[in-house]
């Protein structure tokens, strides 16, 4: 288990797009698994899954499903990115960075689907597929941007029955 502990508040908070979840125990507007919990000027995501991998995959979904609405985007093209760390929260924190990334730069490519196609939690190394396309103000109604992920108050859990995350962006 990896257990990073801080000062953390735990009222939930709508998304700006309307993707709220009610508690950790029922999805997202989107069938997601994970929830926006109020943080003093940012933003913590709360992901689970039924594995590790799993719970990365939501909360990256979660990152950007505060930015947009996820339900408007389609699967139209893919992009692939791989993500190296030391440990199980930098290996998280450089996984949401690298896709932050790919939203950030040219073509802005907003996914509405992570799928992690490599974990190793062993070498602390990630490849994984976004499905989804560009971002247009036309189409895809803007919430709040995420700005950067942060280390505060980082959480990993892995355990039997147990894989969940918590991370602060700064919105």
């Amino acid at each position: 288990i990896i257990n990073k502990m801080a000062e953390s508040s735990t009222s939930i908070l709508p998304s700006p797009c309307d993707l709220p979840s009610e508690g950790a125990s029922e999805p997202g507007k989107d069938g997601g698994k994970y929830e926006y919990l109020d943080h003093t000027a940012d933003i913590q995501i709360h992901a689970w899954g039924d594995t590790l991998s799993e719970a990365y995959e939501q909360a990256t979904i979660a990152m950007f499903g505060y930015m947009t609405d996820i339900e408007t985007v389609s699967k139209e093209t893919t992009e692939v990115i791989t993500a190296e760390g030391d440990d199980l929260i930098s290996l998280l924190y450089h996984f949401l960075d690298e896709w932050l990334f790919v939203f950030s730069a040219d073509p802005f490519f907003i996914p509405r689907e992570i799928k992690i196609t490599d974990f190793d939690p062993i070498n602390f190394k990630i490849t994984s597929q976004g499905y989804g396309e560009t971002f247009d103000l036309k189409k895809h109604p803007q919430g709040t941007e995420v700005k950067a992920i942060t280390y505060s108050n980082m959480q990993v859990f892995d355990e039997i029955g147990r894989h969940e995350v918590y991370v602060i962006v700064d919105i």
